[in-house]
């Protein structure tokens, strides 16, 4: 049997989320901060510890199967790859930022200025669709100094709360790409077994991280108005208890409705109400 070769960050960002998945999905490995490669030792897979800008030319040349990368990697490298899953975690934006002070209010604004980037692939081509000529310097290592030491009028970056802006005296100007964590594949691997094995496993997890499992009492006579609220995998589980009248309801509910759902169950008439984290979820 093929074993199979993952590429995930060695350090960084993404990194740790990527390990926690990986275990999320029942895989024994070694986390080892000194070795590029770890062995896993319950699935045909072995994990290399890249640099993410590393990870997209690995898969594409076949050196890796798999990759876990930032979308904004992708782009910039401009290598020819299968997404096969996003992952959900490792949000952020690539942004234009000007200083607080600047004259530059419009895109128009740009043209003919210096914009300092670490990802000039991504930028020039946001620039041309905006039929924009700019001065792309690129920079690597604090794109954020750069118009304070006069290299630049403008920089584009990574952006994920803003506080790293603010604190260099620049406000975030427009928006160039969204990025986060994706799975990605070589095209000679992506429709093997093993690799939807294990995307399956991935989706599992990554489905159960978006919901709660529920059980909670209602009388028989509210039941029909509570179940109505419960949109679960196919429908609520209903148990009978052992005080007359009473049954008990198995369900799930998506996180991002979880607070408004558990105010309007309460209305309905449940009770008891217990809500517990999922592992996994299978379909």
């Amino acid at each position: 049997m093929k074993t199979l070769k993952i590429a995930i960050q060695k350090s960084g960002r993404l990194n740790e989320k990527s390990v926690e998945l990986l275990k999320n999905c029942g895989l024994n490995f070694e986390n080892y901060k000194s070795s590029l490669i770890s062995p896993v030792s319950n699935f045909p897979l072995e994990i290399l510890f890249l640099r993410d800008d590393d990870i997209p030319e690995y898969v594409q040349d076949g050196i890796a199967d798999l990759g876990i990368v930032g979308e904004n990697v992708i782009q910039e490298t401009e290598v020819e790859v299968s997404y096969l899953q996003r992952l959900g975690f490792g949000k952020c934006s690539l942004k234009i930022a000007v200083p607080n002070n600047s004259d530059i209010n419009s895109l128009a604004d740009l043209h003919g200025k210096a914009i300092a980037t670490t990802y000039p692939a991504i930028l020039g081509k946001f620039l041309k669709e905006q039929n924009i000529t700019s001065d792309i310097r690129t920079i690597s290592g604090s794109v954020e100094i750069s118009p304070g030491l006069g290299l630049s009028d403008a920089i584009c970056d990574l952006v994920s709360t803003g506080g790293t802006l603010k604190s260099n005296g620049l406000k975030p100007f427009a928006d160039v790409m969204s990025s986060e964590a994706v799975l990605i594949g070589s095209k000679a691997i992506a429709e093997s077994d093993l690799v939807l094995e294990l995307i399956q496993r991935i989706q599992s997890v990554l489905r159960a991280k978006e919901t709660k499992y529920v059980v909670l009492n209602v009388e028989k006579q509210n039941l029909s108005a509570v179940t109505a609220l419960l949109p679960g995998v196919k429908s609520p589980s209903v148990v009978p208890l052992a005080e007359e009248g009473w049954v008990a309801v198995h369900t799930v509910i998506p996180e991002r409705d979880f607070w408004d759902r558990i105010s309007q169950l309460k209305q309905a008439g449940a009770q008891g109400i217990v809500v517990m984290p999922i592992e996994k979820i299978i379909l």
